[in-house]
């Protein structure tokens, strides 16, 4: 029965990204307010699928740590449910993504038009530059900024570093970051038919203020990161216990390879 709701998911999913694309493409002419409203219109029908279809909802804690104003958003990322839930719950976010996403027919002209930070993750220190003053610029918008500091999905028990495109945006715009710990990937991982029903938590954890050097700021993420979206992996499979366990972290680390479709700089 899962199987069946599962690729009745995929298949209603593609069929209503493809048609919502092409019959909505005439709204990147109207202002970006118009180009939001579009997108979240996407984003209630994809997400309202992922509900009624297979079940799967979401939750959010900690929202009295995200300070006022703009900031920076470091979450762990798990699953393609992170990309899809957190901009429909932040919807004016500027995300940070890998350049070759914005070649794609359509999409790649919604993320343009909506103003999110490409990267060219072969640049090395010169797209470090760049992401640090698109930072800025965004931030000096009002906008928040989202990242994926471990720069692909790591799946529930793998291990992955924090990369210097967190660290560049945190001194680019100088705003609060808040670590944001998640465990979507035990309820959508990366395989196409595996996806299981449940409550997928979104926390957000104390916001570090700006000031730190690299070294530090890059450890103090990962050591508020870590542990909280371990407890919250803990959580969700003792509430579900019909969820497949992660594997050990070695394990994980060594059988997940790297995604090149997230930012990875």
């Amino acid at each position: 029965m899962l199987f069946v709701r599962t690729l009745v998911f995929n298949v209603l999913f593609l069929l209503t990204t493809a048609t919502f694309s092409i019959a909505a493409s005439p709204g990147l002419l109207m202002p970006f307010k118009t180009v939001v409203w579009l997108k979240q219109l996407w984003l209630r029908i994809s997400l309202g699928l992922t509900s009624h279809v297979i079940g799967i909802g979401w939750e959010e804690r900690g929202r009295e740590n995200i300070p006022e104003g703009p900031v920076v958003f470091a979450a762990k990322h798990q699953s393609a449910w992170d990309p899809l839930g957190l901009s429909f719950i932040h919807p004016h976010c500027a995300f940070v993504l890998k350049r070759e996403l914005i070649w794609l027919p359509f999409w790649g002209w919604y993320l343009l038009r909506m103003g999110m930070i490409p990267i060219n993750r072969s640049k090395g220190i010169a797209s470090l530059k760049k992401i640090t003053k698109a930072a800025g610029e965004m931030v000096a918008k009002g906008r928040s900024i989202l990242i994926f500091p471990q720069g692909t999905r790591t799946p529930p028990g793998a291990e992955r570093p924090y990369l210097p495109g967190i660290a560049a945006i945190y001194k680019g715009a100088n705003v609060p970051v808040v670590p944001v710990a998640i465990n979507s990937g035990l309820f959508w991982p990366r395989r196409l038919m595996g996806k299981q029903p449940g409550i997928i938590t979104v926390e957000y954890l104390e916001p570090i203020e700006p000031g730190l050097d690299r070294k530090t700021f890059i450890k103090l993420l990962a050591e508020r990161t870590e542990p909280a979206t371990a407890r919250l992996e803990a959580e969700a499979l003792e509430r579900f216990p019909y969820l497949p366990r992660p594997v050990p972290k070695a394990a994980a680390s060594q059988a997940e390879p790297v995604n090149t479709d997230a930012q990875s700089v």
